[in-house]
């Protein structure tokens, strides 16, 4: 008798701690899934405002939700749910057609039936050119994972920090969209593609993305076929990016836990996009 009742409690036991794995999987499940997903950024395409090695939350309601919503695309519905347009402006993550197997983080620009140009490095909206004012340089601080990055050949720009190590200076300006959305761009050099983009319309359900380092960004200005994303259909949308958690230089390493720490970039944590 005594052993069949400790069998028993053994199986009450199991019983409880699956029960609880259950929940605590499906907790899991609607956080990820339906409140907030983190993203790392793996590249330079959104400097100043979005650094290599940042860590952020990935608000997923804001735009409702569609299967890039979910873990594994499951399940595979057509369209959104609660749906949502973005705003001009909206720093967001989409799966790029094509290769929904990875994410993609960049500003709105142009929403559906906008018509979106760029002469000179000065983005032209509707017919009207958005503002865009020099600020100076942006010092990058240059670090394991944040080289000093330039394209069409220029020579990099790096300086002493004025805390140690180097910085690397690119070209700032602020730009203002319709509506008052006003956030900080580089601009390198006159790129000859990005630069210089013929007016197009933006289709019915879709977006133009656009990265804030411009000359360096993979995005609507540039087809699939070259590499870029194309117009982005707004049923891809994952989600709007929120606040910084973490952000690391680069330094840190797996097996050495104290390193987590002293590659940390705190004065970015709580950066909201």
């Amino acid at each position: 008798m005594a052993a069949l009742t400790l069998e028993a409690a053994r199986r009450k036991q199991r019983g409880t701690t699956l029960g609880f794995l259950a929940k605590l999987a499906l907790l899991a499940w609607v956080l990820r899934c339906l409140i907030v997903e983190p993203f790392f950024i793996p590249s330079g395409s959104m400097l100043p405002n979005m650094a290599i090695g940042d860590y952020l939350f990935v608000a997923k309601w804001p735009y409702g939700y569609s299967k890039y919503s979910f873990i594994g695309h499951f399940p595979p519905f057509a369209g959104r749910l609660l749906e949502h347009t973005p705003e001009r402006g909206d720093v967001v993550v989409f799966k790029p057609p094509g290769n929904e197997g990875v994410s993609f983080v960049k500003r709105v620009i142009g929403l559906p039936g906008d018509r979106v140009e760029v002469r000179g490095g000065v983005l032209i909206l509707n017919g009207v050119a958005v503002p865009k004012v020099p600020i100076g340089d942006y010092a990058m601080h240059v670090s394991g994972n944040s080289p000093c990055r330039t394209v069409g050949g220029l020579a990099p720009r790096i300086v002493a920090a004025p805390g140690g190590g180097q910085s690397c200076l690119y070209r700032a300006y602020r730009e203002t969209l319709p509506g008052g959305r006003s956030y900080v761009v580089l601009d390198q050099y006159d790129a000859p593609l990005a630069d210089h983009f013929w007016p197009v319309t933006v289709p019915a359900d879709t977006m133009f993305m656009m990265g804030d380092n411009r000359d360096d960004s993979e995005d609507s200005r540039f087809g699939i076929a070259e590499g870029g994303v194309g117009f982005v259909p707004i049923d891809h949308l994952v989600g709007r990016a929120s606040v910084a958690f973490w952000s690391t230089d680069g330094s840190a390493s797996y097996v050495r836990p104290w390193t987590w720490f002293t590659a940390l970039r705190a004065s970015r944590l709580g950066t909201r996009y």
